[in-house]
């Protein structure tokens, strides 16, 4: 019996809502779609259709595991799951077991090039729907760009390059990680599946609008904790306003923006003041106030970063805390020395920095980030299908690539 049947049985009651109230139960898994060896757009089609309608927000990513192993093995692929170690942070939502879904063909699992991406996806979950639009159809549903394009089209992709012997098995695998949107867990984790350093070209699914990127921004991200006093409003002169304190500091820091560091690869390091709290009501003398800033990183070093955002802050008034989260990490290069792309860079983050190793990295993805984590997501039905061919070429490429550089060694 298959595990979305036991799910559905014991879970039937279980709803995730959606912004606009309307409850969807969490548990509805599809039947396995027939996989269409003479049509790579009913098999895309098809998959991406049963996957967006699975629900996997960060923290709930096991019944898309499961069902993805019994679909890989339906295929002849070879499937291991592995299991996340329980977050590092207090704040995971995680409610059940998670997985990162490791496949191959051959049944080593040991292969030089890598397919990865991410299936857990932002809250809320939303269904799959298919519209007419302008002439076009589109695809819309939680995880229909980010990224659940790029796994259809990536298990596509790799399945009829074997199958139709214009690839051996033992050279590419595929790896699907929980926990992207969230923490990076899943792909941390997943370097110890890459002891030997077997993997030589890794090629990242994200949505990037059909372009094969150059590079990325860096993040750094940090807290600014301000402590005062308490007081009466009617008397304010015995307490002391931490929301005083913390205005002039993000006032600064805008200024300070510029100082930030950039290159010509990814371009101007940019600040955002994601939140602002503090205080307990409008006639008490704030005793507290905090901001919430993301640095999305142009170019430099985090100790650049930190020492312009440092500087700033202690300059206006250095009872202001930082709190800095995580280690962060500088702008991320990618390879692009595959023919037939056009390039471009890219400001959001990605799993590339998590998979550590002296791999190629290629980042290239149907759909728009522009869409992406909204309530109207989705991707032109073309644009997924034309996915599946492309990531045939980047895997060739990336294979080629790395044998002429084996060559090169000799």
């Amino acid at each position: 019996m298959k595990l979305g049947v036991l799910l559905i049985g014991a879970c039937s009651a279980a709803v995730f809502s959606t912004r606009t109230g309307q409850s969807l139960p969490i548990t509805y898994v599809p039947s396995l779609p027939q996989y269409n060896q003479s049509s790579a757009a009913e098999s895309v089609l098809s998959l991406h259709k049963a996957l967006v309608n699975i629900a996997s927000v960060s923290g709930n990513e096991d019944t898309i595991a499961h069902w993805l192993k019994d679909y890989l093995e339906s295929l002849h692929y070879h499937v291991h799951l592995q299991e996340l170690p329980n977050p590092d942070v207090t704040s995971s939502t995680s409610i059940t077991k998670r997985y990162n879904l490791l496949a191959s063909q051959d049944s080593s699992l040991k292969t030089p090039i890598l397919l990865t991406t991410h299936y857990d996806t932002v809250p809320p979950f939303t269904p799959y729907k298919r519209k007419y639009e302008s002439g076009k159809h589109i695809l819309y549903g939680r995880g229909s760009n980010d990224a659940k394009a790029s796994l259809a089209a990536q298990v596509v992709a790799l399945t009829d390059l074997v199958r139709s012997d214009k690839l051996a098995a033992d050279k590419v695998s595929l790896l699907f990680v929980a926990d992207e949107e969230v923490h990076g867990l899943g792909m941390r984790t997943a370097n110890s599946l890459n002891k030997d350093g077997q993997w030589k070209a890794v090629i990242f699914g994200e949505p990037t609008e059909s372009r094969l990127i150059t590079g990325h921004k860096g993040l750094a991200i940090f807290e600014l904790i301000a402590k005062g006093r308490d007081a009466h409003s009617g008397y304010p002169w015995l307490g002391e306003s931490a929301i005083d304190m913390l205005i002039p500091v993000l006032v600064a820091l805008r200024t300070a923006e510029v100082k930030l560091p950039s290159s010509k690869a990814v371009g101007n390091s940019t600040l955002n003041i994601g939140t602002v709290q503090g205080g307990v009501a409008g006639n008490v003398v704030a005793a507290h106030a905090k901001a919430q800033v993301a640095i999305r990183v142009g170019g430099g070093t985090i100790d650049e970063v930190r020492s312009v955002i440092s500087t700033a802050v202690k300059e206006v008034d250095p009872r202001v805390q930082i709190q800095w989260s995580g280690n962060g990490y500088g702008p991320v290069i990618c390879d692009t020395d595959i023919d037939g792309f056009e390039l471009s860079s890219v400001n959001y983050g990605t799993d590339v920095p998590n998979l550590k190793g002296d791999h190629k990295r290629y980042l290239w993805g149907p759909g728009s980030i522009l869409s992406a984590h909204s309530d109207h997501e989705s991707i032109e039905e073309q644009e997924l299908i034309d996915a599946v061919s492309a990531y045939q070429k980047l895997v060739l490429g990336a294979l080629q690539s790395i044998e002429k550089g084996n060559k090169k060694d000799l």
